[in-house]
């Protein structure tokens, strides 16, 4: 996982194109959740109104439902905004599985908040600043020196500044990512 405006939302669609990988957001879950009108959307909707972050439980269970449903169709699984803290990634792996490879975008806040602002700008999205600051901030407190070593020790993880990020994503994935995948 990557802070909020790293670009990780970019970099999953070029590689799920180059590699014929399924890309999982979990923004795009939970909206297609909401949209359903379940019991389970209610309750999400529930607490993203009361300003809360859904649990991560629910997303996980967002995310392997999503997984089945495209296992046969796809070649592996880019998942973008989760995990969010160290407790989501043990609970991945002890439910789904481990990751074969993890890509940090490591992002300055200043970074961050400046792409968020261009987004409001130039799209249908919005985020107010304090949105904006408080998912910054939770991103931070999240993402310790404990999170990346638990991905280094667990996972081939690599971890890249944001800037021309592109190629060098492309080549850590053409060494790692199975010959018969590469083409």
């Amino acid at each position: 996982s990557c802070g909020p405006g790293s670009g990780k939302s970019s970099q999953c669609e070029q590689l799920a194109k180059k590699y014929g990988f399924t890309h999982l957001s979990t923004a795009g879950l939970l909206q297609n959740e909401l949209s359903s009108l379940s019991e389970r959307s209610k309750f999400i909707k529930d607490i993203m109104e009361c300003g809360e972050p859904v649990p991560g439980g629910i997303v996980l269970e967002l995310l392997r439902e999503a997984m089945i449903t495209n296992l046969g169709d796809t070649k592996g699984f880019l998942i973008d905004g989760y995990p969010r803290e160290l407790k989501e990634a043990e609970e991945f792996e002890s439910k789904i599985g481990e990751p074969k490879l993890v890509i940090c975008l490591d992002c300055s806040a200043e970074t961050m908040n400046s792409r968020f602002s261009m987004r409001n700008q130039t799209s249908q999205h919005f985020d107010s600043a304090e949105t904006i600051k408080e998912g910054i901030e939770g991103y931070c407190q999240a993402f310790t020196i404990t999170f990346k070593d638990y991905f280094n020790l667990k996972s081939r993880s690599y971890i890249y500044t944001t800037d021309s990020v592109y190629p060098e994503i492309k080549q850590t994935c053409t060494q790692e990512i199975p010959f018969s995948w590469n083409k």
